[in-house]
């Protein structure tokens, strides 16, 4: 059960073959026994889940469920949550309870979905291992030694164990891809715009998008149909029409061109990786893609303009945490400036920390010239790349990550060996563009990711190569031995 799709899960749910609350017991007797060796997750809402289940099956038996009422979702800790824990992975919000649903969690309790739980990740966002996070790492259902992938770790960590389905995951610079990629699964991140951020604590403002985290690209489809659409709370939300990103999925590739940058094959990739992965679109030039060789000048510019333009859009964001009006307060401050000072000195992390600072700096009156204006001037050119390469192809491919799932702590004392752990994922954030990452092989049995990124709102077509992919491959179907 807990390796069946979500359109499988809802067939079994419409037939009255399971009930919601049957399948809900299941993955929350799942997650209760694996959780605890891969800490997958913050919060775990067993009594609220078969509440949700029980008004499901209500639905169910008088015919008026949706393809995803019944079926068990995870929510990572981002996502606000009325009346349950959302704390950011954060000392800051360990006490905080939201009054409200975030507009992607909204929308999947309207579509019939049981959260049973709110995943763990990275302290606000902000990692590529999930090892920031004030509750202790999640661990890699593949090899436990080694990291899920960040931010949105646990997610990814928890669909490949088997504890959820589904799950939901934020990505400012990679952190739906990349742990999807690390874990084996499919993560899905939307153009910008694309899922309301109403609701979804902010890390940075103009990179950070929601998205589904599954087992396959249709799973992903389907959750993204739910999500999807013009919310007025959220200024950035764009005025796309809803779709069906589940019709086109069989479409076959003839006349698809595929790019493939130079730029994403160099001496930062691991070479049995990048043989992988041209395995992979050669396996989708034979369902009749065609491969086009283009050029991404400026990707190696993204890194350096990701961590000055997203560090700027923290430190900012993350000053409303000043121990006054929520969040975590020092014990006896000896005046305001005291309390300002210790509240956010204990409440945050080394990582939050450094890159607040970090923030503060590029934005401060000295240097936003020198920094911030200037990664912002370099982010237009790699928009601008992105737009002359898709004048030539359909979609871009390439690895996910240069490099399987490392080892727990290999990392934590370099943040720059860290950063770079997202040097294929971040200028699709800076463009706004979409991406998915979905399972293509394994390098010594640890998973690794397929990148595929369309043109800006282009999800159906990333979807329809994605799914066809995996059609002819079973890479998305495997599971870790232990949670098999």
């Amino acid at each position: 059960m807990h390796r069946t799709s979500l359109k499988s899960l809802s067939d079994l749910l419409q037939r009255r073959e399971i009930s919601s609350q049957e399948l809900t017991r299941f993955f929350l007797e799942r997650t209760e026994r694996f959780n605890p060796g891969i800490n997958a997750f913050i919060t775990l809402t067993g009594e609220h889940a078969l509440k949700e289940a029980r008004a499901a099956d209500h639905r169910l038996q008088h015919g008026e469920a949706g393809p995803l009422t019944g079926i068990p979702i995870a929510h990572k800790d981002i996502f606000c949550t009325e009346g349950i824990r959302t704390t950011c992975a954060s000392r800051m919000l360990d006490n905080f309870t939201a009054p409200y649903d975030a507009t992607v969690v909204a929308r999947l309790k309207d579509a019939g979905m049981v959260m049973i739980g709110k995943t763990n990740m990275d302290e606000f966002a902000m990692g590529s291992s999930t090892e920031n996070s004030f509750y202790g790492p999640a661990r890699n259902p593949w090899d436990e030694s080694r990291v899920p992938g960040g931010s949105s770790g646990g997610s990814a960590a928890a669909i490949a164990a088997g504890m959820v389905p589904a799950a939901t995951g934020t990505d400012t610079g990679g952190s739906i891809r990349q742990p999807a990629a690390l874990c084996g699964i499919t993560g899905l991140k939307p153009s910008y715009g694309r899922v309301s951020r109403y609701g979804m604590i902010a890390f940075a403002s103009s990179l950070d998008q929601g998205g589904p985290m599954t087992r396959s690209a249709e799973d992903a489809a389907m959750i993204l149909n739910a999500i999807c659409g013009l919310d007025a709370r959220d200024s950035t939300s764009a005025p796309q029409p809803g779709e069906d990103f589940t019709r086109d999925l069989d479409r076959d590739l003839s006349g698809i061109r595929i790019g493939l940058p130079r730029e994403f094959f160099d001496a930062r990739l691991d070479p049995a990786i990048g043989g992988l992965i041209m395995d992979a679109v050669r396996e989708l030039e034979r369902s009749g893609a065609t491969l086009v060789d283009i050029d991404l000048p400026n990707t190696a510019l993204a890194i350096p303009v990701y961590y000055v333009v997203a560090m700027a859009e923290c430190s900012s964001n993350l000053s409303r945490y000043d121990g006054v009006r929520f969040g975590y307060r020092c014990e006896n401050p000896a005046d305001l400036m005291d309390l300002y000072c210790r509240s956010r000195g204990e409440g945050f992390g080394d990582e939050v920390k450094r890159r607040i600072m970090v923030g503060a700096y590029v934005l401060s009156a000295g240097y936003y010239d020198a920094y911030y204006l200037q990664a912002q001037k370099v982010r237009r050119l790699i928009r601008d790349d992105y737009r002359q390469a898709f004048a030539k192809v359909d979609v871009i491919a390439g690895p996910t990550t240069p490099s399987t799932a490392f080892r727990l702590h290999e990392k934590t004392d370099n943040p720059i060996s860290m950063y770079l752990s997202d040097i294929y994922t971040v200028a699709v954030n800076l463009a706004g563009l979409p991406a998915i990452s979905i399972p293509a092989g394994f390098l010594n049995r640890l998973p690794i990711g397929l990148q595929l990124i369309g043109d800006y709102f282009a999800e159906s077509r990333l979807l329809n190569v994605a799914h066809r992919y995996q059609l002819a491959t079973d890479w998305h179907r495997a599971a870790p031995e232990t949670y098999a």
